[in-house]
Parts: C-alpha cells; structure tokens; sequence
C-alpha cells in the first residue's frame, strides 16, 4: 500500500522514512533543499507534483518527520496530527524556548553545572532550521479514522518517544501493518528523550515508563509488519517488541547496580554508563540515565530525595 522514500537529514540519526499512497503523504522530512529535491523525485515517478498532494500525516512533532509539511500546505494539501503534536507544530520555537528553560533548570538539579546545562540545551537550536513551523488542519485521537488512497487507517497514540507520537493500523493483502514513527525500529533501540511537563509547574513526564507500557501494549496488538521511521520494516512485531523491553530491563538492572554502590545523582548514572561524553550526547545520556532511575523509582526499588538542592537516589 505504502511506498518508503529515504529522505536524508542532517541528524545522526540519518535518513528518515517517508511513506507515500495514493495523494498521501506520511512524514515527508526535514525542511532541507536535499531532502525536498529527493521527495519531489519520488512524486514525480508517481507522475505527481506538490499540489497533487491531498493530506500530509505526522506521526509525531520531531524536524526530521514534519519539516516539509508547510510546503505541501502551501501548496493546498491538509495536515493531520494529534492535538499534542499540533500544538508544538504550530510554534517550534516557542517549545524549543519552553524546553531550554525547563531543562536548564532541571539538569542543574541533576547534577550538571549550571554553566555546562545551558549549554546543553542550547545545542537544539541547530535544529530549527529544519522545523518551520504549521498549522495542523485536522487533530487526531485515539480510535479516528482517516482515508489513504481508499483504505482505513486507524490512529492510536502511543506514549514516551515523542509527545503527541500516534501509529497508523491498516489490513493490507491479509496482514496486520502500521506506521509506528519512532516508536519500534529494526536495529536501533529508541531512546525516549526526556520531556517537560505539558504545563509550566506540572509534573514532569515519566518517559521511559510510559514508553514500556506503549510497547506491551502494542505488542498484543497482533501486526504483522511495522513500516518504521528509520531504515528497514520489522516483520516480527512481537520479537522486537520483546527485545527492545529485554535490552530495557537490563538496562534498568545496570542503572540499579551503580545506585547500589551508595547515594547517586543522574550524572553519576550517566557517566558510570557512558563514561565522559561530549555535550553533544549529554541530552541522549541524561533522558536515558534519568529514565531507568525512573523506571526503578516506579518498581519501588529506588527512593528519590533532594540533597543541596541536587536529585539523589538510594536503594529501597
């Protein structure tokens, strides 16, 4: 049903899928010369251009999935995203702003200095060239329907990789397929990246744990292919579900061994697990440090308290 486009970026974690049907296109990309010059000869293959194009779907609010959706609006086609995922499209660089002001604050608290946490989340900033803002024509929930080229897809929300993630489910030729975005990939675990609370002086999301209870969700969901956001489909749903919460659990015992040495901070997780990272990866090291103490917070085997206004945990 759908066709994969391998649309280059300029992230690390390089070329990202768009998928194309009929007049419908999911994910088209950064906004990038490249990536727009690569797109527009895959439609014209298709024997179309732009305006031909009805609806741009998003599957979540990340540059390298929605950049090019305002050309296609520009062009006359719709734009369909959950409410969450809208609303961050709408306006990238005031939740970029949001974001640099939370986690400034929050990482201070984690153990980083303050001097070396700006510049953390300064770093992203790099990345809104690639994310021109758009106007969402259509928000999706759970359970919606939308029509691609005469077929029904249904729009679920999943929860920990991305704010307002949604994945597609569609029955073609016999089999159970989706579009699950970043939620599951074939050879790379996502890694969920920490997020603000949804309101400034709300409670922070707890990432990881809600992306594990996506995935046992999905898991019994019974697809039988997943078109994924990055490189090849997975053709055993089950199995890399499985792997991925495997490669989790581990992942949360090693995190509950460094703890069990004595009164940890987030820093002391992340660089007992990577080691001296560079301030490029210190995002991706503190959401995954900070997701695990969480994941073990929540199973009640660590307690969390405040020490000199520092985060720091113990064994239960």
């Amino acid at each position: 049903m759908f066709t994969r486009v391998s649309i280059p970026t300029p992230f690390q974690i390089g070329a990202v899928n768009a998928y194309v049907a009929g007049r419908t296109i999911v994910d088209p990309g950064p906004d990038s010369e490249e990536a727009w010059s690569r797109l527009l000869e895959a439609l014209e293959a298709r024997e179309l251009a732009p305006s031909d194009i009805s609806q741009v779907v998003v599957t979540h609010p990340h540059p390298d999935h929605f950049g090019l959706a305002h050309r296609f609006r520009d062009a006359g086609a719709r734009v369909l995203a959950s409410s969450e995922g809208a609303a961050i499209m709408r306006d990238f660089g005031a939740r970029l702003r949001y974001e640099q002001s939370y986690f400034t604050d929050f990482f201070e608290r984690c153990g980083i200095s303050r001097e070396t946490a700006k510049a953390v989340t300064q770093l992203p900033e790099a990345f809104l060239p690639y994310a021109r803002s758009v106007e969402t024509d259509r928000e999706l929930d759970d359970g919606d329907i939308i029509t691609v080229d005469d077929e029904s897809l249904t729009v679920d929300g999943v929860a920990g990789h991305a704010v307002g993630e949604c994945i597609f489910s569609y029955d073609h030729e016999g089999r159970r397929e989706a579009i699950v975005g970043d939620t599951v990939l074939g050879d790379i675990t996502p890694n969920p990246f920490l997020q603000p609370p949804p309101e400034e002086g709300g409670e922070r999301p707890r990432v990881l744990p809600a992306f594990n209870d996506s995935l046992r969700w999905l898991r019994e969901q019974g697809h039988d292919r997943f078109l994924t956001g990055h490189r090849e489909p997975v053709e055993s749903p089950s199995e890399r579900i499985d792997a991925t919460l495997a490669a989790h659990d581990q992942r949360s015992d090693e995190v509950a061994d460094i703890v069990s040495e004595g009164t940890t901070t987030p820093v002391d997780v992340m660089t007992a697990l990577f080691g001296d990272l560079p301030a490029t990866e210190y995002f991706a090291g503190m959401s995954e440090a900070v997701g695990h103490l969480d994941v073990l917070e929540a199973r009640g085997r660590v307690e969390k308290r405040e020490s000199g206004g520092v985060f720091v945990y113990e064994l239960q």
